[in-house]
């Protein structure tokens, strides 16, 4: 499936941002009034995203941080609804209702590439992070093993397996090998 087709199911008729958000939409993602379906994780996405929950959830967990969000949540991200493969918020701005969608955008969204994604798709739903305000955006490349790590459109770096990917000081103290994310 290609995640550029934009999909109005005849199930849903059109909805708003705000139905969107208030209902649970599986597999699909909120973006310019449409909603997009999401394309299913291989193994490899899926053992990813495990490694990434376990090593930040441990973490913000000792240091009661805040908490870390698996795909499938929905996070209102400017006007469009956003599903991060993995997402961290601190405790400060969970929103009140944790039983329906997060009001706000994640402080840390993690991306990881799918075998269908293009780099346009990639890079629209990273700027789109940034501009509703989230500080930190990683996007984890499974062939290259890389994490390319976003603070803005312009503070952009790209690390490999021999480097270690920190918190910053969204996640102050967190480091790991970017190795341990493939592992």
């Amino acid at each position: 499936m290609n995640a550029t087709i934009v999909c109005k199911p005849k199930d849903f008729g059109v909805i708003t941002l705000e139905e969107f958000m208030a209902n649970d939409y599986e597999s699909y993602e909120f973006v310019e009034g449409e909603l997009r379906p999401m394309s299913t994780p291989t193994m490899e996405h899926g053992q990813i995203g495990v490694n990434i929950i376990i090593l930040l959830h441990s973490y913000v967990k000792a240091n009661k941080l805040g908490r870390v969000y698996s795909i499938e949540t929905t996070f209102q991200v400017g006007n469009s609804g956003r599903k991060p493969d993995v997402a961290f918020l601190f405790k400060e701005h969970i929103p009140a209702n944790v039983r329906q969608a997060s009001s706000v955008p994640p402080d840390l969204a993690v991306e990881i590439v799918s075998p269908s994604d293009t780099l346009y798709d990639v890079q629209e739903k990273v700027f789109e992070y940034l501009d509703a305000g989230t500080q930190l955006v990683w996007v984890i490349e499974p062939v290259g093993q890389t994490v390319t790590v976003y603070r803005s459109r312009t503070d952009i770096k790209v690390l490999t397996v021999k480097d270690t990917l920190t918190g910053e000081d969204v996640i102050k103290g967190f480091h790991c090998s970017v190795a341990e994310i493939f592992e």
